[in-house]
């Protein structure tokens, strides 16, 4: 029997991942600017840094983690989310002793057991970025310009910016007990999943997807009228400074976060480019999930995105193309030109240079054909003729125009060329 991928994850081949590539390499430059360093966690971890972090009554948790027993009988899961793993590292490596405000951020697979949908997957890839160590509102808008900014930086438009309070540890237990009494009179008209989590947690049935709960829940009790000063004053904050920058937003009582762990700052960014499911980036602020792992009080706030969403909006038909082309195609005309071709070849490439080469010895036209698919730069054409006289022919792929050069000296001539077509 054939042997193919299992369902729900993907092979990301080499015609698709130039695209990946462009994305993570704009998000190291843009998050570089702001100060953020990468943190590369383990893939998997033991499982309660997740039932613990992430919260026992989540769907996450309860339904969709890939949990097994490792070879010595402890419970390990593959991450299904990066924030837990992050405060794990902090705290283990006392990395909260190197500065009062560290910045963070990571990339790479997660996994969750979902069914298989349109950009869902069961093995998918988050970028995700946290900022620990300070209350300061200005770090809950630094780090959401910082987000916009990555975004216009790739291209997209008609993004929305959406905000929300959910209140601390003060505030939020009296307003579930509000928001509880109040759902309690519209169960009947709920679904299902908003029955279960009127139980457990009844601040999850304002995000519900369903369009007759979600006519229910613009009625419900708001976060926003249930603040204490503290969080108001903090909340006021985010949006004068987000006023002072011209980002726009919009206040969206219905938002709140699908992980516990959140307090205050809460945000999403949607895209008109993608259809009920338009999020494509979802954060906020969450100042007790280090202490609860037993690390010193520190507040913190972050974002996760999902690339394959993201890559999904990403306009490359504007930008062009994302990967390098070749500078040089060597072409070879003759089985003695092959051999001096492959040591060419060798010595532009230790110079620094990208080339390409035909292994099949085939004729001057056929080889031209190959070095136009692969969009090089020029041609550098070796037969039994240049090698006679040591002059190579070097052949401009864009215009067409042909220039000898020394070939003790080709390796200087080739980059003054290449200087004249940048």
């Amino acid at each position: 029997m054939k042997i193919q991928a299992i369902r729900g994850v993907k092979d990301i081949l080499p015609n698709e991942i130039e695209k990946w590539q462009w994305v993570e390499n704009t998000a190291h430059t843009v998050f570089a600017r702001y100060g953020f360093k990468e943190i590369r966690p383990p893939v998997f971890e033991k499982t309660q840094l997740f039932s613990r972090g992430i919260g026992e009554t989540t769907d996450i948790v309860e339904k969709e983690m890939y949990t097994f027993e490792d070879r010595s009988g402890e419970k390990v899961t593959l991450r299904p989310e990066g924030t837990a793993s992050v405060v794990r590292a902090f705290i283990e490596h006392k990395m909260y002793a190197a500065q009062a405000l560290l910045k963070l951020y990571y990339l790479g697979p997660m996994f969750r057991y979902e069914r298989p949908q349109a950009g869902r997957f069961r093995q998918f890839y988050q970028i995700g970025v946290e900022a620990m160590g300070s209350h300061n509102p200005a770090v809950d808008t630094e780090v959401m310009i910082m987000l916009m900014d990555f975004f216009q930086t790739l291209g997209l438009i008609r993004l929305k910016l959406q905000l929300n309070s959910l209140g601390c540890s003060k505030c939020r237990p009296e307003y579930r007990e509000v928001l509880r009494n109040s759902i309690r009179r519209h169960l009947s008209d709920l679904c299902d999943n908003c029955n279960q989590r009127y139980e457990k947690n009844p601040l999850r049935v304002l995000d519900c997807k369903v369009e007759r709960d979600q006519e229910i829940a613009t009625k419900l009790p708001k976060t926003a009228d249930h603040l204490c000063s503290e969080c108001k004053s903090h909340f006021s904050e985010v949006q004068s400074l987000l006023d002072s920058t011209n980002i726009p937003y919009d206040l969206n009582h219905q938002l709140v976060r699908g992980l516990d762990y959140y307090t205050h700052t809460t945000f999403e960014v949607t895209s008109a480019e993608l259809g009920a499911q338009n999020a494509i980036c979802g954060g906020g602020r969450y100042n007790m999930l280090v202490e609860e792992f037993e690390g010193p009080p520190t507040p913190c706030f972050g974002f996760a995105l999902g690339l394959e969403r993201l890559i999904s909006v990403v306009p490359f038909d504007k930008i062009g193309k994302t990967g390098k082309c070749p500078d040089v195609f060597v072409l070879c005309l003759g089985e003695e030109a092959q051999r001096h071709g492959f040591q060419l070849v060798h010595k532009l490439r230790t110079d620094g240079f990208f080339v390409e080469r035909d292994y099949d010895g085939g004729s001057m036209k056929s080889q031209m054909r190959k070095a136009n698919k692969l969009a090089c730069r020029f041609a550098l054409i070796v037969g039994e003729n240049e090698m006679k006289s040591g002059k190579y022919q070097l052949k401009d792929m864009s215009d067409g125009g042909q220039v000898e050069i020394p070939a003790e000296t080709c390796v200087e001539e080739i980059k003054k060329q290449l200087k004249k077509t940048v």
